[in-house]
């Protein structure tokens, strides 16, 4: 029987608790307030309360939770001192992401039922893991584990972190030892590559790990250089650079249409994550530049839903230097399979069309469509099935707001900075971790792209990839009406 208790309460620690669950942390000037990433003590309060009153589409949300098999209290953590992706031996990264998953949804389990098994269970596998791992290692492919898994381990302790057993202290080491080295080092290097080497996604994994590190860590520099890279980064990953152009009709081009489906819409999911992770600390990064991701994820949503979409041709240079060099074009947005879906459109359509009163037709329809959203494990046996921590129709589906907000979350305490860090402090942080993270790849190393698994993953659900080509992304200097 369904035991509905309310946003599950946690031992106070060091931080002031403000009531419902929710604890704030002050540092260098930021209040962060926990938990604070991607879910609040607000959130789970509503969701309790909905599923007490057997509410749609709340009910069909979390069912698809319990039924999961990662959210079951019974999961035992396997763990290990070195986690390869990519190369390197054994390739047990799997295992990692599916650790991942079920400290998570057993987490999430806890925050809406107060049912202390799965917290237990939640904890046990991250201290498993935090006395354990020493380094995440591989092809260039390490980089795409470390942005991954470390925004995604760092949600999933967010949510326990106060709890009984749990070690805090140790679990922050590890997620600064061995996954923010590596997403720091690629947004500050590319792992020696041209800029233009790797796609939107490479950088939002590691703006994701990045801002999720600041959090977790109550570390306002880390915090300001996720931001800062958000807004401003030389990467394909940067909003402006990811959403080249904005047409007339409101929609932005996303840049990997050109490229294929899947890893557009992984992109589209991890910039939804940085948003939301952001606006739960006060930072509005959903609508800045006059809400440019808003434009971009429309434009995903009607394209994968079969849409025609305009398309504006980029070139774009691969390589690195003194190593091989090349360049390729995308002319056309790729073709799209309409059944392909992943867990990302719940949270970033509520946001805009609920929380902030928004018309967003396109995001309306696939939201829909995609309910009810489960999470890792099903879709599909593969890494691109556990790309985003999902379940999105329970955890992000809110009624509309009286009075649609103007500004970002005020979760974080009204002192909440929203600004990005000066380009000192941001600069002062990406030297610290060089120094301490691996050098660039060469050879095959750099050739490596991530494109092997999404190949495995679409297979495997029935679907095929389809190509593209590759894409630059216009110098923002270059004028046009189309460009922002």
């Amino acid at each position: 029987m369904l035991k509905i208790a309310g946003a599950a309460g946690v031992a106070a620690g060091a931080a002031t608790v403000v009531g419902g669950g929710a604890t704030v942390a002050t540092a260098a000037g930021r209040t962060f307030a926990h938990p604070g990433m991607l879910h609040t003590p607000a959130d789970f309060a509503r969701m309790a309360a909905k599923l007490k009153a057997g509410a749609k589409p709340y009910t069909e949300g979390f069912a698809k939770l319990t039924a999961n098999r990662h959210a079951q209290s019974g999961w035992v953590a396997r763990p290990s001192a070195v986690v390869y992706r990519g190369g390197g031996t054994p390739q047990n990264y799997v295992t990692l992401y599916n650790d991942i998953h079920a400290a998570y949804q057993n987490a999430v389990r806890w925050r809406i039922t107060g049912e202390s098994a799965h917290a237990d269970t939640a904890v046990a596998i991250l201290n498993a893991w935090s006395a354990t791992l020493t380094s995440v290692q591989g092809s260039a492919d390490r980089f795409l584990a470390a942005g991954l898994y470390g925004y995604q381990f760092a949600n999933a302790a967010e949510l326990v972190r106060d709890h009984d057993g749990f070690e805090l202290a140790r679990f922050q080491k590890m997620i600064k030892d061995c996954f923010y080295p590596l997403s720091e080092d690629f947004l500050a290097r590319h792992n020696g590559a041209y800029v233009t080497n790797y796609w939107a996604n490479w950088d939002l994994t590691a703006i994701a790990c990045v801002l999720a590190t600041g959090i977790l860590c109550d570390d306002s520099a880390i915090v300001d250089r996720a931001v800062d890279y958000f807004k401003n980064g030389e990467g394909m990953g940067s909003v402006k650079n990811a959403i080249p152009v904005v047409y007339p009709d409101g929609l932005g081009e996303w840049a990997e249409a050109g490229r294929d489906q899947g890893h557009a819409l992984l992109g589209v999911g991890l910039m939804g994550t940085i948003c939301e992770m952001a606006w739960n600390q006060g930072i509005d990064l959903y609508g800045y530049d006059d809400s440019r991701f808003l434009k971009g994820a429309q434009y995903v949503a009607k394209w994968s839903m079969g849409g025609t979409v305009p398309y504006t041709a980029n070139t774009r240079q691969k390589g690195a230097p003194g190593i091989w060099s090349g360049r390729e074009t995308a002319s056309a947005a790729a073709g799209v399979d309409p059944a392909m879906t992943r867990p990302i459109w719940a949270m970033i359509a509520n946001h805009y069309t609920r929380r902030r009163g928004l018309s967003a037709t396109y995001l309306t329809q696939i939201a829909a469509k995609a309910a009810p959203e489960g999470g890792g494990g099903d879709y599909g046996p593969n890494s691109g099935g556990y790309d985003q921590l999902g379940f999105g129709t329970l955890l992000f589906t809110r009624d509309k707001a009286a009075q649609a907000a103007a500004t970002a979350s005020p979760t974080a305490a009204a002192s909440a900075s929203a600004s990005a860090s000066s380009s000192a402090s941001a600069s002062a942080s990406a030297s610290a971790s060089a120094a301490a993270s691996p050098a660039g790849g060469t050879g095959k190393d750099l050739a490596d792209t991530g494109s092997t698994d999404i190949a495995a993953w679409t297979a495997a659900t029935g679907i095929t990839a389809l190509a593209g080509g590759l894409l630059l992304l216009r110098k923002r200097g270059r004028s046009s009406s189309n460009t922002q």
